[in-house]
C-alpha cells in the first residue's frame, strides 16, 4: 500500500523531469519577464471573488442541511480552506479541515459539516465536468478534422448514457437501502428543491468562470494569450488535473498538464508551464488571508469556531 501511495508522486516527478527537458528556458525565462502589475491585480481580484461565491455556495449548501452558519463565518473558514488547498498535499485538505472546524457548529459533530462540504465541492466539480463535456464538441474545431467530431459527439452520447443508467440504478435502490434514500432526499434538498438548482448552478458556474478567467489572465501574462476555444478545451483539463492526488494543491498535475496542451492551441511548453506557475502563484497569493486567519488563532491559543 505504501508504494501504491508512492507510485502516483514517483510518476508525476518522471513526467515533469520529461518535459521540463525539453523546455527552452531562454523562452520560459522570456514569458516571465511579461508579466505586468494590472495582470497580477486583475488575477488576485479573481481570486477573492471566487472564493467569497464559493463561500456563499457552502453556506447555502449548509442551510439545506440544517447546519446555518453567518456569512462572515462561511468567508473565513473558506479562506483557511483554501489556502490549506494551495499548500498541502491533494488538493483538499483544507476541505477536511474546514468540515473539522465546524464540527462544534451543530448538535450532530462533524458528519453533518462534512457532508455539506462535500456536496459544495461536488457542485463545482460537476460544473467544471460539464465545461469539459461541452468542450469535445470544440475539440474538432482547435485540432480539426470531421472525424474527430463524430468520435467527440459518441463520447458525449456514451458519457450521458452511463449517467443515465447509474441515475437510474440509484433511484431503483434507493426503495430497498435507507441511505440511498437519505441520499437522494439531501441531494434533492441541496440541488433541486425550492430555488435551489438556479442557485447553485449559476454560482458553480461563476465560480468556474473566475478560475478560467484567472488562467486567461495568466497565459497573457506571460505573452501567450489563449483562444476562446482554450475556455473549454486546455483550460478546463488543465483545471481538471489538479483533482489528481499527485501534489500538493493540484501543483505539478497542472503543470504537466499545461505543458502538453499549449502546445495545441500554437503556443509553446514553456509558455504553458509559466502560465500554469502564475495561475498557482495568483491562487496562492489570493488565499494568503487565511494564512493570517490561522496566524492570529496560534497567536491567541485557540482557533475561531462556529
Amino acid at each position: 500500500m505504501s508504494f501504491l501511495r508512492l507510485l502516483a508522486p514517483l510518476a508525476l516527478i518522471a513526467v515533469l523531469a520529461f518535459l521540463l527537458s525539453r523546455i527552452d528556458l531562454e523562452t520560459l525565462q522570456s514569458a516571465f519577464s511579461e508579466i505586468s502589475l494590472a495582470h497580477v491585480a486583475a488575477g488576485l481580484a479573481l481570486v477573492q471573488l471566487q472564493i467569497v461565491v464559493s463561500a456563499l455556495r457552502w453556506r447555502f449548501t449548509a442551510a439545506r442541511l440544517s447546519e446555518g452558519m453567518p456569512v462572515s463565518l462561511a468567508i473565513r473558514e473558506y479562506y483557511v480552506a483554501s489556502f490549506l488547498n494551495q499548500s498541502l498535499p491533494g488538493g483538499m485538505a483544507g476541505d477536511a479541515v474546514r468540515a473539522v472546524r465546524m464540527r462544534n457548529a451543530g448538535p450532530g459533530g462533524w458528519k453533518a459539516p462534512a457532508k455539506a462540504v462535500v456536496f459544495e465541492r461536488l457542485s463545482g466539480q460537476l460544473a467544471f465536468f460539464l465545461l469539459a463535456i461541452i468542450g469535445l464538441f470544440v475539440w474538432p474545431r482547435l485540432i480539426g478534422g470531421e472525424q474527430e467530431g463524430r468520435q467527440a459527439f459518441r463520447l458525449v452520447l456514451g458519457f450521458f448514457a452511463v449517467a443515465a443508467v447509474a441515475i437510474a440504478a440509484i433511484i431503483a435502490a434507493g426503495g430497498r437501502l435507507a441511505w440511498i434514500r437519505k441520499f437522494q432526499a439531501d441531494i434533492t434538498e441541496v440541488f433541486i428543491r425550492g430555488r435551489a438548482l438556479p442557485f447553485q448552478l449559476g454560482t458553480s458556474l461563476l465560480i468556474v468562470s473566475t478560475y478560467v478567467a484567472t488562467f486567461f489572465i495568466a497565459s497573457d501574462a506571460v505573452g501567450a494569450p489563449l483562444p476562446w476555444e482554450a475556455t473549454l478545451t486546455v483550460v478546463p483539463l488543465c483545471l481538471i488535473a489538479m483533482l489528481i492526488p499527485a501534489g500538493f494543491g493540484g501543483w505539478g498535475t497542472r503543470e504537466a498538464a499545461a505543458m502538453a496542451l499549449w502546445p495545441i492551441i500554437g503556443a509553446s511548453a514553456a509558455e504553458g508551464l509559466a502560465a500554469s506557475i502564475i495561475y498557482g502563484g495568483l491562487s496562492l497569493a489570493g488565499a494568503l488571508p487565511g494564512l493570517a486567519l490561522l496566524a492570529i488563532e496560534a497567536i491567541r491559543g485557540r482557533p475561531r469556531r462556529a
